[in-house]
């Protein structure tokens, strides 16, 4: 594990002296983790249609033209860095697929401060219901589904953010520190906190504690 990181500290030292294929290097390092964030947060109206594993791709090609932008960010890991281009890059997707239509329905994509907030509720959702929904509850999925994002939507922004980034991105606290800005305490508070409100939005939703308890 010790040799990895020193490793990744060699390739994050070349990269910002300049050594482009370092760049490679650590892309293939994180490319899993970026496709799955980008599953994670991708609205349920594009999968199938756009391959997670395509923005990726075209995230890495964005990074190759903005490398020298990463040397002047000493205080930021490479993740963080590469995890800012492709989280833009999906927010141009759903832009591209999905403000036209939604326009057309007279609603509104709401992106805060370039990142996702708008799918975020949904995104946990459908996670929770993917892990913990038993059988009969996957009969009636779509309800279930309706219900939880409701109840997700009436937490702070904030706190379902750090959730969706440390539980279901798996970002460890200094990571989330980073995306988020704030201290490493601060983040490490707000997940403690985020989570005991998330059991509480759980308690209240009818049909999912009482069959996730049985």
């Amino acid at each position: 594990m010790l040799d990895d990181a020193e490793n990744v500290d060699q390739l994050d030292s070349r990269l910002r002296d300049g050594d482009e294929k370092a760049l490679a290097e650590l892309f293939t390092l994180h490319r899993e983790r970026l496709r799955r964030m980008v599953e994670f947060r991708m609205d349920r109206r594009l999968q199938g249609r756009v391959d997670a594993s395509d923005i990726v791709q075209e995230a890495y090609i964005d990074a190759a033209q903005r490398v020298r932008h990463y040397a002047k960010k000493p205080e930021m890991s490479f993740f963080v860095w590469l995890r800012q281009i492709t989280t833009q890059r999906l927010i141009d997707v759903h832009r591209r697929h999905l403000d036209a239509k939604m326009r057309d329905a007279r609603q509104e994509v709401s992106i805060h401060r370039g990142d996702l907030a708008a799918t975020t509720s949904a995104s946990i959702a459908a996670e929770l219901i993917g892990q913990f929904a038993s059988p009969s509850q996957l009969v009636m999925r779509a309800e279930l589904l309706d219900r939880l994002e409701g109840a997700l939507e009436g937490m702070d922004p904030i706190d379902r953010e750090v959730l969706a980034l440390r539980h279901f991105e798996e970002l460890t606290n200094n990571e989330v520190a980073q995306v988020l800005d704030i201290t490493k305490s601060a983040a490490s508070n707000r997940y403690v906190r985020a989570l005991g409100r998330l059991k509480s939005v759980l308690e209240r939703v009818p049909g999912f504690s009482d069959e996730e308890s049985e």
